[in-house]
């Protein structure tokens, strides 16, 4: 038996998937098996992917169902007590499951392990801010605390014992973007994290994924289901918050009125901090000028996070 199974959702990633699958295959812990689920690609990604010989790899093509669909058919299939993800367009140092491996050791009664990234855009690569500050290089979290920059779960860079999905259940199909996030606060609720602040992978912005386009606004994840937490949870209700904040930003971007109207009433605005409430009064143009003086400065380095 394996001691890890990773699981590589794939849909139309021709241009990525071969520099995703190095950077598995070329891991300094060779001990795990390797799915790759086709999520119905209508490009060169089977072929890309036919490409690679090695025993670790089970492939498997499966009709277009989406990337909770993927990941979850890759659950079942997975065989080892620890699971991890990685999305086709991003890729893993070569000791990302080494230092998996050794937190796991260090943590024998933890269940959900992860680390640092950092995010690639067409210009500049600049390492993700967390809400927490540094008390040890390997060290037990909230993930509501220390999700409230950037979520210390990333899909691509986090390990799950395989009895953490028996818990809180697998990944909602109903949810075309946002499900990572439904999935993490689930988790959130039942267990701490053991997080890295080693950089071992990083996050390759595409703008062509399914999350940037306007018509999987209306599918986002439905907060709704965590009112009852909400209630006892503040720290849940302030990362729900921002997230809303965040939804609402793009809604208003993309001159959404009807979806911005119900994002800017569910959230506790007064909550917010007082930049965040005067983005969220201020017009679409001002605000689509903001979002792209912002990425200039990321773009010349003189910020290290995007608006």
């Amino acid at each position: 038996m394996p001691y890890f199974s990773v699981i590589i959702p794939i849909y139309n990633k021709e241009n990525f998937i071969e520099s995703t699958l190095r950077s598995v295959l070329n891991q300094s812990f060779p001990d795990f098996e390797l799915i790759l689920v086709n999520d119905g690609s209508t490009d060169q990604s089977e072929a890309k992917i036919k490409q690679f010989s090695d025993e670790r790899i089970r492939y498997y093509a499966i009709e277009n169902g989406g990337a909770s669909q993927a990941r979850n058919f890759g659950i079942e299939k997975a065989e080892a007590p620890f699971i991890t993800f990685i999305d086709a367009d991003d890729f893993w140092y070569p000791n990302f499951l080494e230092e998996m491996a050794a937190a796991i050791a260090r943590f024998p009664d933890k269940l959900i392990f992860s680390a640092g990234i950092e995010v690639e855009t067409q210009k500049v690569v600049f390492p993700a801010q967390y809400s927490i500050e540094k008390l040890a290089d390997l060290e037990v979290v909230n993930y509501f605390d220390a999700s409230l920059k950037t979520t210390v779960i990333c899909t691509s860079c986090a390990v799950f014992h395989n009895s953490v999905f028996e818990k809180v259940g697998y990944f909602d199909t109903t949810i075309r973007s946002g499900q990572d996030t439904d999935m993490w606060i689930r988790m959130g609720l039942e267990y701490p994290v053991v997080f890295s602040w080693k950089i071992l992978a990083r996050y390759v912005y595409d703008p062509n994924s399914l999350s940037k386009k306007r018509e999987y606004l209306n599918q986002k994840m439905n907060f709704s289901k965590f009112e009852t937490a909400e209630k006892t949870n503040p720290k849940l209700k302030k990362f729900i918050d921002l997230n809303l904040f965040s939804f609402a930003i793009r809604a208003k971007l993309i001159n959404d009125k009807e979806n911005f109207a119900l994002y800017y009433q569910k959230m506790d605005r007064k909550k917010l901090s007082l930049k965040k409430q005067i983005l969220l009064e201020l017009p679409r143009i001002v605000l689509q000028f903001l979002v792209q003086f912002d990425l200039l400065l990321v773009n010349l380095k003189l910020r290290n996070s995007a608006f």
